[in-house]
């Protein structure tokens, strides 16, 4: 071989050794993509923006300590849904496919959060729930199921809910007052479950759309039926018609409530009988907070300039449930050493311990439990003053 050729040969074995390192290099630096899905727009978008607010502050602690898997940044990315369940899948495709997100979050509504779901599953990306409470999108018969949660789940919130009616307000005879469509569905079996359970037949079910403005026919049929206490299940406009509904009849009755209502501006739409809905959360700022609760108050005040304190971390469930959901989609990219979606997947049962800001978890994941929270982590709260405090708990 001439001197040439060798030193040819020699030039392209550094060539080509040097493009396989900087390959490992770019490989190590280029960051792993975590996609939101939510409402970001109309009357619960204040809901998405809290839910991006505890992404963000959990991805700004992971990137802080040096990122994942050999030092690779974790990166929000977001797209707007509208509550819209076709405009919701659209912008999935788009985070799946063109973005690459190694986890999917998303689903403030659970019509959104179920249609998102198949498509998870048949590309293998796990899909992380912060929000959305339908009893089907985790228990979704998919085997193997993407679909992991940490928030509310109906049929668990729907126990709770005639627990703290008959509790509270000596509930014997409640009444539903349920949005058309597949959250109000998934309640409907969930309270009628609960209510066999203790033997109790509901005063009436009643159904409404999303859009309607006045449901003084169905509520006046539940009044008649003997209702001592109303079941709501809605999102925050419709919600606060039912209330303006209730006030136009004069009817004075208990309302017990999912936590739609906790989801934007529902003491503006509803007006000042706002406050006398309870509603579940899972948890609250106010009051004594672990260490964990003292930083991400101290962390949102710092980064956000419009939170000065508890009452603006609102709603502080979607702050709460993403922090928590964001540290636990990083611990499973972390066991899978990779952000392959079935390896992903596997990660999320290798999780042994995470001491959060809602609780501290143990194994909160197996293969038959994609839930992370149960009915021992739900507070009850209202309206005071605006905020959203624990019942009973004064804002001074």
């Amino acid at each position: 071989m001439s001197l040439f050729a060798r030193r040819t040969l020699v030039s392209s074995a550094c060539a080509l050794a040097f493009a396989a390192l900087w390959g490992t290099v770019a490989a190590a630096a280029e960051p792993i993509k975590i996609g939101l899905v939510t409402a970001l727009s109309g009357q619960s978008a204040l809901s998405g923006e809290a839910i991006s607010r505890g992404l963000q502050l959990a991805i700004d602690e992971v990137n802080a300590k040096g990122g994942l898997l050999g030092g690779r940044q974790l990166e929000l990315v977001r797209r707007d849904d509208e509550a819209n369940p076709a405009k919701g899948v659209v912008a999935a495709r788009e985070l799946i496919y063109k973005e690459k997100v190694a986890v999917l979050f998303g689903g403030l509504d659970t019509p959104v959060s179920m249609a998102i779901v198949p498509l998870a599953n048949q590309e293998k990306v796990p899909f992380m729930g912060p929000w959305a409470a339908g009893t089907p999108i985790t228990k979704n018969g998919a085997n193997p199921n993407y679909a992991f949660r940490v928030s509310a789940v109906d049929e668990t919130v729907d126990r709770a809910m005639l627990q703290y009616a008959q509790k509270t307000f000596k509930s014997a005879k409640p009444g539903m007052i349920l949005v058309n469509n597949p959250w109000g569905e998934s309640n409907e079996k969930g309270l009628k479950a609960a209510l066999a359970e203790k033997g109790i037949a509901p005063a009436g079910v009643e159904k409404f759309e999303a859009s309607d403005l006045d449901m003084v026919p169905q509520l006046t049929r539940l009044k008649a039926a003997g209702a001592d206490a109303l079941f709501l299940v809605a999102n925050v406009g419709p919600s606060a018609q039912v209330v303006k509904s209730l006030d136009r009849m004069g009817w004075k009755v208990p309302v017990v409530s999912h936590w739609g209502p906790a989801g934007g501006r529902f003491t503006e739409l509803a007006g000042p009988n706002a406050k006398d809905v309870h509603f579940v959360q899972t948890y609250s700022f106010f009051g004594k907070q672990s260490p964990v609760g003292e930083r991400v108050i101290k962390s949102l005040v710092a980064k956000y300039l419009a939170i000065k304190g508890p009452g603006d971390i609102t709603p502080a469930v979607g702050v709460a449930n993403a922090y928590d959901g964001m540290h636990l989609a990083a611990l499973a990219i972390a066991q899978a050493g990779s952000t392959d979606g079935d390896a992903v997947r596997q990660g999320f049962y290798k999780i042994a311990s995470y001491d959060g800001l809602i609780k501290s978890y143990r194994t909160p994941f197996t293969a038959a439990n994609h839930d992370a929270l149960g009915a021992d982590d739900y507070v009850w709260a209202q309206f005071v003053d605006n905020r959203i405090l624990p019942v009973g708990l004064s804002t001074n």
